[in-house]
C-alpha cells in the first residue's frame, strides 16, 4: 500500500486532517484500532469555538452542526449563591456551539466515505518505522492479514495512549505534565435543560458544571476524588451534591431526571513539545491534553490539523518545507495559550484540599474581579471563544 499521508487515529484530528487534505488533492489513509460503531458512539463533550465552527463549515461538514448544535452567546459563573453572565458575543463578536464530539466524528466519517476516502477500522499491531528517512512506513494487521503502508509522511492523531508519540525516541521527546488532585464525576440525564447556557460553579464543596447535549439530555459534572468509584454514588447522593453546589439564592434549581450514564475522568495538563520528528508529526491528544474546564480539547486538535494541512499543501505545491518545519512552533503558540487558560479556569473554579484560608479568599476575590471588570471578563471571553 502507498499513500502521501498515513494518518493514525480516526478521532476528530485524524478524520478532519484527512478531509482537509482530500480537498487539497492530497491522498491519505486513516488507520483506527476501534470499530466505526465504537468511535461514533463514544460520548464526549463538544464545545466548539467560532474558529472550529468556521473550519467545519468551510470544509463542507458543518450542516448538521448548524442544524442541531446549540449556539451559545454567553456562559455563567456561579459562586456565593449568585450567577453572573459573561456575554461572549457582546465582548468578542463571536459565539460557541455545543455539539458533541461523537457527532463531529459521524459527520467526518460520512464525508470521508462519501469521497471514497480510505479509513481502515479495527486494525491491530500498529508500528511506525523509518521516520528518520524519506520513506516512513506503518505496519499493521487488518482483517487477519499483515499489511505495510508506505507514505511520504506519518501523522499521529491517535491520542495520549497511542503508538505515534512513543515512536519518537525518548531521548528526543520533551514533555511537560501536571496531574490535578481531583477528577470530574460526569452524568448524562434524561431531562429538559436546566439552563440555556453553560454554568461554571465554584463552591466550597467543589466545582460543578451544568451543560446540555440535546433538548432532552443534560450533561452534568462535579468535582470528585479521581480515585473514587461510581458505585459509591447512588442517584440520590449525586442530586444532593449538585443541588448543594449550584443552586442560587433566587430559588433556581437543577432539573432532575433519569441518570443513564456515570463516569469519572481524571484531570491533567500535558504537552509534548516534540510535535515533529523526521517525517512523523503529532496532532491533537497525541501531543497535548488540557483539563476540560476551558473547553479546549477538540478545538486544539482542529487548530493543529489546520496548520498541518496548510503546511502539507504548501509542500506538495512546491512551496518547500518552511511551513512543515515551522509547524511545531506555530501549533505550540496556540497550545500553550490554551493550556494556560485551561489551567487558569481550573485553578479559579476548583476547591483544592490543601488551600489555606488566605488562598481561598484570593480565589473568591479573583472571581469577583472577573465578573466585576469588563477587561477581565473580555479576556476570559476571548480565550473561551478562541478570538485570537
Amino acid at each position: 500500500m502507498r499513500t502521501q499521508a498515513a494518518i493514525i487515529g480516526a478521532g476528530p484530528a485524524g478524520l478532519l486532517l484527512s478531509h482537509l487534505l482530500h480537498l487539497q488533492g492530497i491522498e491519505s489513509v486513516v488507520l483506527e484500532t476501534r470499530s466505526r460503531a465504537d468511535i461514533e458512539s463514544t460520548i464526549r463533550a463538544g464545545v466548539l469555538e467560532q474558529g472550529t465552527m468556521d473550519i467545519l463549515t468551510n470544509a463542507g461538514v458543518g450542516e448538521r452542526m448548524r442544524a442541531q448544535g446549540a449556539l451559545h452567546h454567553g456562559i455563567e459563573l456561579a459562586f456565593g449563591c449568585r450567577r453572573h453572565r459573561i456575554d461572549l458575543t457582546e465582548l468578542t463578536g463571536k459565539a460557541i456551539t455545543v455539539y458533541p464530539q461523537h457527532e463531529v466524528i459521524r459527520d467526518l466519517v460520512a464525508a470521508r466515505l462519501a469521497a471514497q476516502g480510505q479509513i481502515l477500522f479495527e486494525v491491530a499491531d500498529v508500528a511506525i518505522g523509518g521516520i528518520d528517512t524519506d520513506a516512513p512506513t506503518v505496519t499493521f494487521t487488518y482483517r487477519g492479514e499483515h499489511e505495510r503502508l508506505e507514505a511520504d509522511f506519518v501523522i499521529g492523531c491517535d491520542g495520549f495512549h497511542g503508538v505515534a508519540r512513543n515512536a519518537i525516541p525518548a531521548s528526543a521527546r520533551q514533555e511537560f505534565q501536571r496531574t490535578y488532585p481531583f477528577g470530574w464525576f460526569g452524568i448524562l440525564v434524561e431531562s429538559a435543560p436546566s439552563s440555556q447556557e453553560l454554568i461554571y460553579a465554584q463552591h466550597e464543596r467543589g466545582f460543578a458544571l451544568i451543560s446540555t447535549r440535546t433538548p432532552t439530555v443534560q450533561r452534568l459534572y462535579f468535582q470528585c476524588d479521581p480515585h473514587d468509584s461510581v458505585e459509591h454514588w447512588p442517584d440520590d447522593r449525586i442530586w444532593a451534591e449538585l443541588h448543594a453546589r449550584v443552586e442560587t439564592s433566587d430559588g433556581w434549581r437543577i432539573n432532575e431526571g433519569r441518570i443513564f450514564q456515570k463516569n469519572i475522568i481524571g484531570m491533567r495538563s500535558f504537552v509534548c513539545t516534540t510535535m515533529r520528528h523526521g517525517r512523523l508529526f503529532l496532532a491533537g491528544d497525541a501531543a497535548h491534553i488540557v483539563p476540560p474546564t476551558g473547553a479546549k480539547g477538540m478545538n486544539l486538535a482542529v487548530s493543529d490539523v489546520r496548520f498541518l494541512a496548510e503546511a502539507l499543501d504548501s509542500h506538495y505545491r512546491g512551496g518547500g518545507t518552511a511551513l512543515l518545519d515551522g509547524y511545531p512552533a506555530r501549533a505550540l503558540q496556540r497550545i500553550w495559550r490554551a493550556e494556560y487558560f485551561s489551567w487558569w479556569m481550573t485553578r479559579m473554579l476548583h476547591t483544592f484540599a490543601d488551600a489555606t484560608p488566605f488562598e481561598r479568599a484570593m480565589q473568591r476575590a479573583e472571581l469577583e474581579n472577573v465578573v466585576g471588570s469588563r477587561a477581565l471578563a473580555q479576556a476570559l471571553a476571548e480565550n473561551y471563544v478562541g478570538a485570537f
